[in-house]
């Protein structure tokens, strides 16, 4: 992995466990639609991250949901359920943000935060993997 590389995953990793920690607070505040779009944003800037990893970078969050299914689940680095994650996380920020007819409850605010937590730890773990191996 280049410096620059490097150096890029590492600020998406730190913008991803500050993301979740505003989603923590939010849902002790009982702001459960706020909750869920942090939730996803930290999930999100952890893909940013893996996918920085590997000289990637994408403006859209399409383009970055998709490479990191192609980049890390497809590959068989990750299991199958790190996309249904992430895109679970995408659709419930939707209509935490977007819808006028639905809202978020607790319950999946809860999901959202523990499955950003678990996405940033596996990020975490595989660029921690990877430089224990040697790769660059």
């Amino acid at each position: 992995m280049s410096v620059a590389s490097k150096e890029s995953a590492g600020f998406y990793l730190g913008t991803a466990r500050r993301k979740l920690d505003g989603a923590r607070s939010a849902l002790e505040n009982g702001f459960f639609e706020d909750a869920s779009s942090r939730a996803y944003y930290a999930a999100f800037h952890a893909a940013t991250a893996a996918l920085a990893t590997r000289g990637f970078s994408y403006s859209s969050h399409g383009q970055v949901i998709g490479a990191f299914n192609r980049e890390f689940v497809h590959s068989g680095t990750l299991p199958p359920d790190a996309f249904a994650k992430l895109q679970r996380l995408f659709a419930d920020r939707q209509v935490g943000d977007y819808s006028a007819s639905r809202t978020i409850s607790r319950e999946t605010a809860e999901r959202g935060i523990k499955d950003a937590e678990w996405l940033i730890e596996a990020i975490t773990d595989l660029g921690e993997n990877n430089q224990s191996s040697g790769r660059r």
